[in-house]
């Protein structure tokens, strides 16, 4: 018996034809009752695909004249920029950078990636608004952002960056995070872990362990994701009522021993939240400096699942980030962006997973 097609193998047909150009512009794709006799299905199911497609912008139905086709074909290949100056400092945007290459080679786009990744956070202060008018000066189709961070004046230069796009008229998709902090919202399309929700996870996976008393710590300048993962930490904390407040959150350098002495920590009952794994890794070398003892006397994790840190004294738990799938989501949505410049701005939260170590198992 021959299987009835889904609707998400019509749904990948008919994208394929209009990007392919069978569909060209202007042109009506046929009735949702044609289509259903066609591959033998009911026809919701094709109202379901049309729907689809015209909410990615591809298609408007239009009543008493059919649906039409709004992509514009080119066979000319789209070239999109990489501004993804953390690449310099964290493997996730390695990862990122990585993949998105890597779909360049796959599909219909050309990337450009002019570096602006070096180590120190002051030097991609320097290379990343360069980057970004050589790109717009060279007429790119798309810009793929991933806003500077850890310099004091990172919010200015992400505004001022965002804006020159903007006013070029060039496609932006923000990776990582927004240019803004909650609640506040720029008008771009936005892919990132869900960063509450990691924060929520954090927190529940110390309290299981038994950790009645928990700390966040991060860096001065950090990004505005760090924001959102403190919040949910605090949902979840608060929900198990238990006591957090300002005591309990520090920002600060985590080679500082004087400011690490500040913590308050209770033997056995203590959980340390890092904002990320490079934070984490230099806390627990400062925190051996003056005795405390991982497993022992607290509990340690981050985020970022960073390659060394499986391989630390106390192998650090970390929050995975589903780096790869940023990246493709981040093409798709550019796709949409350029079929359909006035498309609604959207976020993408994406689900990450903790990958539990040594270092949030008391001994």
């Amino acid at each position: 018996m021959k299987t009835k097609p889904s609707y998400k193998s019509i749904y990948d047909i008919l994208k394929k034809d209009i990007l392919d150009g069978i569909y060209p512009t202007g042109s009506l794709l046929p009735t949702e009752l044609t289509l259903a006799d066609q591959y033998s299905v009911s026809r919701p199911t094709i109202a379901k695909v049309y729907n689809q497609l015209q909410t990615e912008g591809y298609i408007t139905k239009k009543k008493g004249l059919g649906t039409i086709v709004n992509h514009k074909y080119t066979s000319t290949t789209l070239s999109f920029g990489l501004l993804l100056p953390g690449a310099g400092e964290s493997e996730i945007f390695s990862i990122i950078n990585d993949q998105l290459l890597k779909q360049s080679e796959a599909g219909k786009f050309n990337c450009l990636w002019e570096g602006a990744t070096a180590s120190n956070a002051n030097i991609r202060r320097e290379l990343i608004e360069a980057c970004c008018d050589n790109y717009i000066k060279k007429g790119v189709d798309g810009i793929f952002f991933s806003p500077l961070e850890r310099v004091a004046d990172a919010d200015e230069i992400n505004i001022r960056i965002c804006d020159k796009i903007e006013k070029a008229g060039i496609p932006l998709i923000l990776i990582d995070r927004d240019i803004y902090n909650f609640p506040q919202r720029s008008n771009f399309d936005i892919v990132c872990l869900d960063n509450f929700s990691a924060g929520c996870i954090m927190a529940q996976h110390l309290i299981d362990q038994g950790c009645t008393h928990i700390h966040f710590f991060y860096r001065p300048d950090s990004a505005c994701s760090v924001n959102m993962r403190l919040s949910g930490i605090k949902e979840v904390i608060h929900k198990n009522k238990l006591t957090f407040n300002e005591k309990n959150i520090h920002c600060g350098n985590p080679e500082d021993i004087n400011f690490v002495k500040q913590m308050q920590i209770i033997s056995g009952k203590t959980g340390i939240i890092c904002a990320n794994d490079s934070t984490a890794a230099v806390l627990m070398s400062t925190l051996a400096d003056i005795g405390v003892q991982i497993s022992s006397d607290l509990l340690i994790c981050a985020y970022d699942n960073m390659k060394y840190s499986m391989h630390l004294k106390h192998s650090l738990t970390s929050f995975k980030q589903p780096c790869e799938e940023i990246a493709n989501v981040s093409v798709e949505l550019m796709f949409r962006r350029i079929n359909n410049t006035n498309a609604f701005p959207v976020t993408v939260n994406l689900a990450g997973e903790i990958i539990v170590r040594d270092s949030s198992k008391f001994g």
